[in-house]
């Protein structure tokens, strides 16, 4: 699990391709401290596994699953890239629930500065966008974001300076395609309301349970 808190930019040394799958070589210091193989580092919000270390950097094998779903088909040589480990037990919670698993991409239709503040907007498909709720959570390219607003095609973040310093947001111009993780609460409750079928068995959590417990 991570916490859309980035910890380094890194930046992408190699890409080996394979059909549809690739290996990805990330060229990064601070997120090696720690590391094993094995581990799980979240690559602009995808979640990898390690499969070999070096002193500048480290190796993730990409399969074609996640190349369909991500920007990384799009991704070059000496591109930038966030990353974050994923978080220790004892860490601080300073973000929200982000899984590194990237529900599809967006599109970046404007970029507009307000005062200290940087507005984006980000095109998204339907089945995206009803996850999306104003001031819910959203990890774009892995960054823990607040949905500032909603419209029927796209979603709004602004984001502030420190944020887009700390990672590669700046190297985004429109047109760009971004990683959007809707929140997975959401999800999980569209789930659980789901009209119940035969291949999924009957459950007592409805609108009528939530709403005589309170929860509506």
């Amino acid at each position: 699990m991570f916490t859309g808190i980035i910890e380094e930019t890194g930046r992408i040394s190699g890409i080996e391709r394979n059909g549809l799958s690739a290996r990805i070589h990330i060229q990064c210091k601070k997120i090696l401290e720690g590391t094993d193989i094995g581990d799980s580092i979240a690559v602009n919000g995808i979640c990898l596994t390690v499969t070999s270390i070096a002193s500048h950097g480290f190796t993730a094998d990409v399969m074609a699953e996640t190349m369909r779903r991500s920007s990384l088909s799009e991704a070059a040589p000496l591109s930038l890239v966030n990353l974050e480990r994923a978080m220790a037990a004892d860490g601080r919670f300073g973000g929200h629930i982000v899984s590194g698993h990237i529900d599809g991409t967006g599109t970046i239709t404007a970029i507009r500065k307000e005062e200290n503040a940087v507005w984006y907007t980000i095109a998204a498909t339907p089945g995206i966008l009803r996850y999306i709720v104003e001031k819910g959570s959203v990890a774009l390219d892995g960054v823990s974001l607040t949905v500032a607003k909603v419209a029927s095609q796209d979603f709004q973040v602004s984001v502030i300076p420190h944020t887009r310093q700390e990672t590669a947001l700046p190297e985004k111009k429109i047109g760009s395609q971004i990683n959007i993780e809707c929140d997975v609460v959401g999800k999980y409750v569209e789930k659980f309301l789901a009209p119940q079928t035969e291949a999924a068995p009957s459950s007592r959590l409805d609108t009528k349970f939530l709403m005589e417990h309170g929860f509506l």
